[in-house]
C-alpha cells in the first residue's frame, strides 16, 4: 500500500518545481508522477441542504455574518472550440487552476469562487482526478469548466512524440471518466511543449490554454504577497489568462483577496466553456487503447 507520506513527497516536489517553469532536461521534476493513496477518502461531509461540500470550516466561511455577494465580478461567458477564439477585452481575465483536485484546498477554492459568483477552468491531472473523483465531479457540478493536464504531470517536451500524445490522451480519458464530461481544454505541464505537440493537440480538437499572468504560487510566499504580486501583474497586462494551482493552501488563502481587488479595479472574470466541434481524437485513441484485449 502506498503511504500518504509518498503522496506528500510527490506534491512537495511538484510545488518546488513550479508548473509554469520548464525543469532541466532529465530532472526529477520532469519525471514526477502522482502516487495514488489507497483508501483515501474525501475530507468533506454534507451541509444542511445536502450539498456535498459541507465541511464545517467552509460552511462557516460561506455563512459568516455580513458576507456579501460579489456577482458583479462575473463577466461574459466565452464558448470556444479553438485557441484563436479566446479574445479578451481590456480588464477581462480568465481564472485557471492546475494540478488538482485535492481534498481541502480545491474545496476551499470552490467555496471562494461560489462566494464571488465567478467561474474558473480547472486543468486536472488524470491520476489526481482518479484519486479524488468526488471533488472532480463537484468542480463540474458547480459550473466550472475542466481540462486535462496529462495523466501524471510529465514534462512532455522531453517525453517523445508518441509517448507524449499517449500521456495527454490517458490524462484526458481519466478526467472524462470520472466527471462524465468531455475534456476539451488542455495545458502542458511546466508549459513545456513543442510545435509538433501543439499542432497534434489542436488537430484532435483540444483548446490549449497558455498563460498570460503567472501567479507564481508555487513559491512559498505569504497569501498577502501572492495576492499583491498577482494583482500587480494583472494591472501591467490588463487582461489575460491567470495561472494558479489548487493544490496549495496559500493559493486558496489568497484567492478572496485577489478577487476582491479585481472587483475593486473594475475587472471582469470571463468564464470559459468548450464547444466540441468533433470528438477529440486523443480521447478516442485512449478509449480504443483501453478496450483492446491484452496479450498474455
Amino acid at each position: 500500500m502506498v503511504s500518504r507520506l509518498a503522496l506528500f513527497c510527490v506534491l512537495s516536489s511538484l510545488a518546488m518545481a513550479g508548473c509554469a517553469s520548464k525543469p532541466p532536461s532529465g530532472s526529477d521534476a520532469a519525471r514526477t508522477a502522482y502516487v495514488p493513496v489507497a483508501g483515501q477518502q474525501s475530507l468533506l461531509g454534507r451541509d444542511k441542504a445536502g450539498n456535498p461540500d459541507g465541511n464545517p470550516a467552509f460552511a462557516a466561511f460561506r455563512n459568516a455574518p455580513g458576507r456579501k455577494s460579489f456577482g458583479s465580478l462575473a463577466g461574459r461567458t466565452l464558448t470556444v472550440s479553438s485557441i484563436s477564439e479566446i479574445r479578451l477585452a481590456d480588464k477581462e481575465v480568465i481564472l485557471t487552476f492546475d494540478d488538482g483536485p485535492i481534498p481541502g484546498k480545491t474545496d476551499q477554492v470552490l467555496a471562494t469562487l461560489r462566494q464571488y459568483g465567478v467561474k474558473a477552468t480547472f486543468l486536472m491531472v488524470g491520476q489526481m482526478a482518479s484519486n479524488y473523483p468526488a471533488i472532480a465531479r463537484r468542480v463540474v457540478a458547480q459550473g466550472h469548466s475542466i481540462g486535462g493536464h496529462t495523466y501524471n504531470h510529465a514534462n512532455l517536451a522531453n517525453a517523445g512524440y508518441t509517448r507524449a500524445l499517449t500521456d495527454i490522451a490517458n490524462g484526458n480519458a481519466a478526467v472524462s471518466r470520472v466527471t462524465g464530461t468531455p475534456v476539451g481544454f488542455f495545458r502542458f505541464p511546466y508549459l513545456a511543449d513543442t510545435g509538433a505537440l501543439r499542432q497534434a493537440a489542436a488537430d484532435r480538437g483540444l483548446v490549449i490554454l497558455d498563460v498570460d499572468i503567472d501567479s507564481k504560487d508555487y513559491f512559498k510566499l505569504s497569501p498577502e504577497t501572492l495576492a499583491a504580486n498577482t494583482m500587480a501583474r494583472v494591472r501591467a497586462k490588463r487582461r489575460g489568462i491567470i495561472l494558479m494551482h489548487d493544490i496549495h493552501g496559500r493559493t486558496a488563502a489568497m484567492l478572496p483577496t485577489l478577487l476582491a481587488q479585481l472587483k475593486a479595479g473594475g475587472y471582469k472574470v470571463v468564464a470559459l466553456q468548450y464547444r466540441r466541434s468533433r470528438m477529440p481524437q486523443l480521447l478516442v485513441d485512449a478509449e480504443n487503447a483501453s478496450s483492446k484485449p491484452r496479450r498474455m
